[in-house]
């Protein structure tokens, strides 16, 4: 890798740049059809689905041990409706940094990788303004482990490559 871009391993080509943040536009769960019910919606950083499913977005982070800056993956994670409810209450609160972390399941499908959908989370919340972030239940699954150890700028350049030309 170089400053201007790196050479692509699923393509072989030369690419200028090299994302350190991929995100997903709605939970695995959304569907078109769904922005004619009126129980759903889909907004920027929360989803509901048919009033009974609710999700927030989210930032996975992994840190990168040959860089000065972080991975991360924006992901959609569902949240018990009482935990959904309080983290809307305190969406625009300084108390928010002070809750407790909420349980989720992640509801996000990220290539490259063994299925994610339904890994256990832990979302902490952020100050007003920052997107919450989230832990990952330590299993052995290849997210949660890069997640713990970490990754090299090498194996972003293998995710730009499965991200980008899927």
């Amino acid at each position: 890798m170089t400053e201007l871009g790196y050479v692509c391993g699923g393509c072989g080509q030369r690419h200028d740049g090299l994302p350190f943040s991929y995100g997903s536009e709605a939970p695995v769960y959304w569907s078109p059809e769904l922005e004619d019910d009126e129980g759903s919606t889909l907004e920027q950083e929360i989803c509901i689905i048919r009033a009974e499913h609710y999700f927030v977005r989210a930032r996975l982070i992994i840190p990168v041990v040959d860089a000065d800056k972080d991975f991360d993956w924006g992901v959609w994670v569902s949240l018990s409706r009482d935990n959904f409810k309080r983290a809307l209450d305190l969406w625009e609160s300084d108390e928010r940094e002070k809750e407790p972390s909420y349980f989720g399941w992640l509801s996000t499908e990220l290539p490259g990788y063994p299925s994610t959908v339904n890994l256990k989370t832990r979302l902490h919340n952020a100050p007003v303004g920052v997107r919450p972030h989230i832990e990952l239940e330590p299993t052995q699954h290849p997210l949660a482990v890069e997640q713990r150890n970490g990754i090299t700028v090498a194996r972003i350049e293998e995710i730009a490559a499965v991200v980008l030309h899927a």
